[in-house]
């Protein structure tokens, strides 16, 4: 009946029909089976016989309805006999899943009757119609359900199996597969977690049950998912990226975020796990904009007096405060925290967080939480810091949220957990924030202002010199964290003047501390002080010669190492040792009594090096060492157990091994290394002043090269600024000049027109002619090249006969002489021929200046044309001057020919002067095997040299000769070049009379009128022309 019970509450309406069957079962056919399992009259069957014959019917049945009756058999025998059902029916169970999972009500029943021989916390039903034990006591192994978990998951096929139930909609298989598969994870849950891995849809069909309708399968899913996350990384990011956050929150929405119920708790839960040291997961949660879907989550308001928070509800704000700090934690990466930190600020979250630590009515437990919440928050963030700085309590007057938080520090009535949580947050609103350090300071100091204002500095002096040694140990700790990495402020603390009692002068904060430790007192006390001390001194030479300035302070420390200790006070040896070890290391021996060299000697003589190394060591040693180093936050179980500070801890595995070789007297060796690694730093330092000079002077001038290019570009603007003004103003003048000849319409007398249209027509043509005897002069001084070349090869082979010859007939130069006169004629020949060239040049010259003239009188008619024109001739000067233009045009490509042909006679020019090297060289190879006969035949051979010599001079004449002709042949271009000018001016008085000009053929490049190119860039163009010729 409860378990009918049951399955209407969960399962609704719909399994009516269901649990009529199961209420109709006992009544009808109990009768029949006990008369199925009955063996002999009278007697009862065991129960493993009945789970026998119930095995054997289940496989043998071919009746659907027989296999059904038997699995619900077996199911209300499961949870009693659960070793039985599961060694014999499991197998069995297994192929009814996989035989007759078109069944949901036989497929509900073998996944239930699973669950429950797997389960270890079996519900407890009443069993009234099961079988009897007759009193037997029952005694299951151990982890039964785990055992029968691994044989099932041994079989992959299994999981697979449940794996693909989830797909069925259907409440009657989904949700027992949902229980069963928690069951599974619960008892081995990294062999599970790899098997669902491992398959490819497995986790996504996990996910899928937070999404049903139904809420028990939903809830029961969130159940599954935080066993399936617990610990294993890969699966956390792959339930992370299916958008697993988003829905939760969703979830968290519905259910009235803190004010939810269980439901709620169990989504934080899997976000917990889901983040909890994975760095990706935090990631992607800060990317996704989701710490700010966290915020409405802190909308708590102070509860009514006769009310108070409920358990659920404090449980929820528990679990969302881990939640941030999760985000915020130590031990994830600097960036990822200070990237929350900013988040957290901005959206409000920060400030929430504040209001919760001010409200009133708070749990005790979930104010603890928000404090080290906070503390994680502000944690090496300096804007977050600021901002904890201005929080103020509502209280009357107004007093700051970190000294109403030192006043539950100090307060021994206040809970210890709570007062470790203040004492954590003051020392992360201290964490790399110098400027809270010198405010911290500063209220210590006799400077500040309105004494009767309770400040930080007065709370805790107060807790520094409290009976109660919790007090002095926190205060201690939380004034060495003002302290720490700030050396500006050690030395103010030393400015700290304390008034002991009545009548008597004040003393420094320093000395009464060691007052203080000098008394004796609780372990707590004296190590709280020791840290303080230790902390104050390292790194701070002004405060050693403070200390030391007291004579008793070193023969004290000296005692205290020295004595017989138990176990815990040999952790305040240690501690002792440490300090006398920082005494030795920044001394700066301005205590003429206490040097470092007297302080060694003190130590060696009345300690040991070995003993004093022994009470160092044991400080590490100790759990208290161990135990305090393996967070930030100070987590104890008792306040007799708080002894030592993590950054306490820190500090002593940094000066641990530097003391040890400060307090041993150094010998001759290390003394003389020593002294060369001085030296040799010195020899460095001196290197890098060399380099920093250099490097100063190279800078030096490249700065003045620098300033010296500045100037240059300066100038090199203004130029073109310049220019730039030139031009236009030049396209103005030139634009005015257009507009005033377009006014003036051209009126040329028909006559003038007509005679200035025959003058051109005679220009061009004698400008042909002049090209075309260019070509011809040209053709022939490319002959006399020709022949030039052919020379000198043959003058190269007759000297190389003539050599042979001479080596071979000494004193024989008549046949050298026959050799060489052929040579000569052709010599004279090539002689005259270049004569009658030159006359020929000089007279086409003449011919130029003709051509010259001519053109200047054609100039002078255009220029009296343009000045006195008539209107009746208009349009015929329009035709005459577009039949000038399209001869220009001719003209001028033919004397781009022209051109393209001088620069082809200069390669051969060159060429030739290529070829002349070549027999020069063999000139000299010449020599020097005329140089080779031997002496014998030398006077022979001197006429021939003479001749040899002659032929040479007339070689170089005639090579003078050739480059004459060259240079005036340069000349001759450049009086065509001259021409080309004049005729492109033409050509400009004819764009200044109005009439359109034709530039396609225009070979130089110029621009068209529409481009407003002036007349002076034309010319600037032309010039930069003849200079390329």
């Amino acid at each position: 009946d409860g378990h009918v019970t049951r399955m209407r509450q969960e399962g609704g309406p719909a399994l009516g029909d269901f649990a009529r069957k199961i209420i109709k079962f006992p009544a009808e056919n109990m009768n029949y089976l006990k008369n199925f399992l009955a063996t002999q009259p009278g007697t009862q069957p065991t129960g493993a016989e009945t789970i026998e014959r119930l095995c054997d019917r289940v496989q043998s049945s071919t009746l659907l309805d027989d296999r059904r009756d038997a699995v619900r058999a077996l199911k209300a025998l499961s949870k009693k006999f659960r070793l039985e059902v599961g060694t014999q029916g499991m197998d069995v169970l297994i192929n009814i899943l996989e035989t007759d999972r078109t069944d949901g009500e036989i497929v509900n029943y073998a996944l239930d009757t699973m669950n429950n021989i797997m389960c270890n916390n079996p519900e407890d039903d009443d069993e009234e119609d099961g079988p009897q034990t007759n009193g037997e006591v029952r005694q299951e192994p151990e982890d039964l359900g785990g055992q029968f978990t691994e044989i099932f998951i041994k079989k992959l096929e299994n999981v697979q199996l449940l794996l693909n139930f989830l797909e069925e909609y259907d409440f009657r298989i989904r949700w027992p597969t949902v229980k069963l598969m928690t069951t599974l994870l619960c008892n081995r849950c990294s062999q599970m977690q790899q098997i669902i891995l491992n398959s490819p849809v497995g986790v996504s069909r996990l996910m899928d049950l937070i999404s049903d309708a139904r809420e028990v399968i939903r809830n029961d899913g969130l159940l599954l998912l935080i066993q399936l996350t617990k610990g294993n990384a890969a699966i956390q990011k792959i339930v992370a990226f299916e958008n697993a956050f988003e829905r939760l929150l969703e979830i968290i929405v519905e259910e009235g975020h803190s004010d939810g119920g269980i439901v709620v708790e169990d989504c934080l839960l899997l976000m917990m796990n889901l983040l909890k040291n994975n760095n990706s997961n935090q990631t992607l949660f800060k990317e996704g904009g989701l710490i700010q879907k966290l915020t409405p989550f802190f909308d708590i308001t102070e509860a009514s007096p006769g009310g108070g928070w409920s358990a659920q509800k404090v449980t929820n704000l528990h679990i969302m405060l881990k939640l941030v700090r999760t985000l915020v934690s130590p031990n994830n990466p600097t960036v990822s925290i200070a990237a929350c930190q900013k988040v957290m600020n901005t959206c409000g979250l920060l400030e929430k967080l504040c209001m919760i630590l001010m409200a009133s009515g708070v749990p005790a437990d979930i104010l603890t939480e928000t404090i080290n919440t906070v503390s994680e928050v502000i944690r090496g963030n300096t804007a977050n810091q600021e901002y904890f700085a201005s929080v103020n309590a509502p209280s009357q007057p107004p007093r700051p949220a970190i000294v109403v938080l030192l006043m539950s520090m100090v307060n021994e009535k206040q809970p210890f957990v709570l007062r470790c949580a203040v004492l954590y947050c003051f020392q992360c609103f201290l964490f790399k924030n110098e400027v809270g350090q010198a405010q911290i300071v500063q209220t210590l100091l006799p400077t500040t202002a309105d004494a009767s204002a309770i400040s930080a500095g007065q709370l805790l002096c107060a807790g520094l010199f409290s009976t109660d040694p919790l007090s002095n140990w926190c205060a201690s700790v939380a004034l060495s964290h003002a302290l720490k990495d700030n050396p500006t402020q050690k030395e103010q603390l030393l400015r700290v003047q304390l008034a002991t009692s009545i009548g008597n002068p004040p003393v420094s904060l320093l000395q009464q501390c060691t007052n203080i430790l000098s008394q004796g007192g609780k372990l707590q006390t004296r190590l709280g002080l020791l840290i303080l001390l230790c902390s104050w001194l390292s790194d701070c030479s002004i405060a050693v010669t403070h200390f030391l300035h007291n004579a008793t302070n070193i023969p004290f420390l000296t005692s205290q190492i020295t004595d017989q200790a138990e176990e815990d006070e040999q952790l305040a040896q240690g501690l002792f040792a440490l300090l006398l070890g920082i005494c030795v290391h920044y001394n700066d021996n301005s205590i003429e009594n206490f040097t470092k060299e007297r302080l060694q000697q003190l130590l060696s003589k009345r300690i040991g090096l070995e003993s004093f190394e022994d009470k160092l060591s044991f400080v590490t040693k100790s759990d208290h060492y161990s135990r305090a180093a393996r967070s930030p936050q100070p987590r104890y179980d008792a306040p007799e157990k708080v002894l030592l500070d993590y950054e306490f801890v820190a500090l002593f595995r940094q000066y641990e091994g530097v003391i040890m070789k400060a307090v041993r007297p150094k010998t001759k060796e290390e003394e003389a290394a020593e002294q060369k690694t001085i030296e040799d730093h010195a020899g460095i330092v001196t290197q890098y002043k060399e380099l920093i000079r250099e490097q100063d002077a190279e800078l030096h001038s490249t700065k003045q090269e620098l300033q010296e290019v500045k100037v240059k570009l300066s100038e090199t603007e203004k130029q073109l600024q310049e220019q730039s003004s030139m031009v236009q103003q030049l396209r103005d003048q030139y634009s005015l000049l257009k507009a005033t000849k377009g006014r003036e319409s051209p009126q040329v007398q028909p006559a003038e027109g007509a005679g200035g249209a025959e003058e051109v027509a005679r220009l061009q043509g004698q400008l042909e002619e002049s090209k075309r005897l260019l070509e011809s002069r040209t053709n022939q001084l490319a002959e006399k090249d020709s022949t030039i070349e052919q020379l000198k090869n043959d003058l190269t082979v007759a000297e190389a006969k003539a050599a042979v010859r001479e080596a071979s007939e000494a004193g024989d130069t008549t046949a050298a002489e026959d050799s060489t006169r052929p040579l000569q004629d052709r010599i004279e020949v090539l002689t005259r021929e270049k004569e009658e060239l030159r006359a020929k040049l000089s007279s086409q010259e003449s011919q130029i200046e003709t051509f010259r003239t001519d053109n200047e009188s054609l100039k002078a008619k255009l220029t009296t044309q343009t000045n006195g024109p008539s209107a009746e001739s208009e349009a015929a000067l329009a035709a005459e001057k577009s039949a000038a233009q399209a001869k220009l045009a001719e003209v001028e490509s033919q004397l781009a020919n022209a051109e393209e042909e001088n620069r082809r006679l200069r390669e051969q020019l060159q060429n030739a002067q290529v070829q002349n090297a070549q027999v020069q060289n063999a000139q000299v190879q010449n020599s020097q095997v005329q140089n080779s006969p031997d002496a014998a035949g030398n006077a022979n051979s001197a006429d021939l040299e003479e001749e040899v010599k002659r032929l040479r001079e007339e070689k170089r004449q005639l090579e003078e000769e050739a480059e004459t002709a060259t240079k005036e042949q340069d000349d001759l271009l450049v009086l065509l070049a001259d021409q080309d000018a004049k005729i492109k001016k033409y050509r400009d008085r004819l764009k200044e009379l109005g009439e359109q000009v034709d530039d396609d053929d225009d070979d130089d490049g110029e621009l068209d009128d529409d481009d407003d190119d002036d007349y002076e860039e034309e010319e600037e163009e032309e010039d930069g022309e003849k200079v390329e010729d």
